[in-house]
């Protein structure tokens, strides 16, 4: 009868390590049932999981890996499992997956402790856990600017997906950080569009309340706003009781206020990968085409919806020519863009901030409450709070050093 063993390797890593051993199994016939190795400031942790035919259990082999171990300075350890304790372990492969992201500006220890132990509290494993932010020189003075993200591969069944998120929710508020749990599935690592709302989302502002400032009724206007932003009063309602407030507003005024639109954090970097990579750009947007076409200019963004401000003498006339673009219409036009481009709802990004955003983001693969309002974050999937709008590049899985590959495209 066959003997399974688990060979783990350790020490300085070094250019022939895998080679070596791998040659020396090579010459006894040995398979090779699973392997995994990984590498931390120049330290190896090499595992193999190796299966012995009954006829070479009592062979050289052992000898030959601790020989070939020895002299190229590793420490090795042999160790039989039990044949009913593998079958367990091969049944558990097809458990679920979900992988969790966590991100901030600097992850310290107490984050991944808190992490990791609310993921056991649930009875779930992590079977892996990866960098995804590049490594920061501690000689730089002062420290640069930027992101770090591990991420969590964890296996088991999550009975209740919304009440992890919730967790996950609070931890986040209370560490400032972002955590996001995903089902690790094809879709995943297919997503092929993403749809931006503009205010407060694309741009750090609320167009409409630059635009009252402008007519002197600002304050009007911007109580209006908040109280639609919090899901308080109907959208459409509300936004012709803005609208109605704008009457008369000469037109010059807008090429200034477009042309001071404050950018988020992150928005260029992450536009620019993502079109590298394929991705189709839109906004949805419930302010106004002015101002979204004028980010299309610059972005190089694909589609964009939003609302036709109607102007007569050069002037606002405090109506809207067209459909109004609210949470409904929002959601009905991400559905259109994916059938247009040939894909699955859950190929699609939707990124927003307001009560308007929750239907794109509940339909949405990937919905993304940035940086949202109380309600927008309690009901969304997935948030962001912490962090620009580059840290989604991580929440698709994406490597400091991917990211750089793709800016010398």
């Amino acid at each position: 009868m066959s003997q399974i063993v688990l060979i783990n390797v350790a020490g300085e890593d070094r250019p022939g390590i895998i080679a070596a051993l791998t040659e020396t199994l090579a010459r006894y016939h040995i398979p090779v049932l699973d392997i995994g190795q990984s590498t931390i400031h120049d330290a190896l942790a090499l595992g193999m999981l190796v299966e012995l035919p009954a006829a070479d259990r009592d062979s050289g082999v052992f000898r030959d890996l601790l020989f070939t171990a020895h002299g190229m300075g590793l420490d090795i350890r042999f160790t039989p499992i039990d044949g009913d304790n593998y079958e367990r372990w091969v049944r558990e492969q097809g458990q679920p997956r979900h992988i969790l992201t966590l991100l901030g500006r600097e992850i310290g220890a107490e984050h991944i402790a808190r992490v990791s132990a609310l993921i056991a509290e649930r009875g779930l494993n992590v079977d892996r856990i990866n960098r995804l932010s590049g490594r920061i020189s501690r000689r730089t003075v002062p420290a640069p600017p930027a992101l770090a993200s591990v991420e969590f591969s964890v296996r088991g069944a999550v009975d209740d997906l919304t009440a992890l998120h919730g967790a996950l929710l609070g931890l986040s508020q209370v560490m400032d950080v972002d955590v996001a749990v995903q089902e690790d599935n094809v879709f995943r690592r297919t997503r092929r569009l993403v749809c931006f709302d503009m205010d407060s989302t694309l741009i750090q502002t609320e167009v409409i309340d630059e635009l009252a400032a402008a007519a002197g009724v600002g304050a009007e206007v911007a109580a209006i706003t908040e109280a639609a932003m919090r899901g308080e009063l109907d959208f459409q309602q509300s936004f012709r009781r803005r609208m109605a407030l704008l009457e008369g507003l000469d037109e010059s005024v807008l090429v200034g206020i477009a042309e001071r639109l404050p950018i988020t954090e992150g928005a260029d970097r992450l536009i620019a990968a993502l079109k590298r990579l394929g991705y189709k750009i839109a906004i949805l947007s419930g302010g106004f085409t002015y101002f979204a076409e004028h980010l299309q200019r610059r972005f190089g963004i694909d589609y964009v919806y939003a609302n036709q401000l109607e102007f007569r003498d050069g002037k606002l006339t405090g109506q809207v020519a067209g459909e109004i673009v609210d949470g409904a219409r929002k959601a009905e036009l991400l559905r259109e863009l994916a059938t247009r481009e040939g894909i699955r709802l859950e190929q699609v990004i939707a990124v927003g901030d307001g009560a308007n955003d929750l239907p794109m983001l509940s339909i949405a693969g990937l919905g993304i409450a940035f940086h949202a309002k109380p309600i927008v974050t309690r009901q969304a999937r997935h948030s962001l709070a912490t962090v620009g709008l580059d840290g989604i590049l991580y929440l698709l899985g994406m490597r400091d050093r991917d990211l750089a590959a793709l800016e010398r495209i």
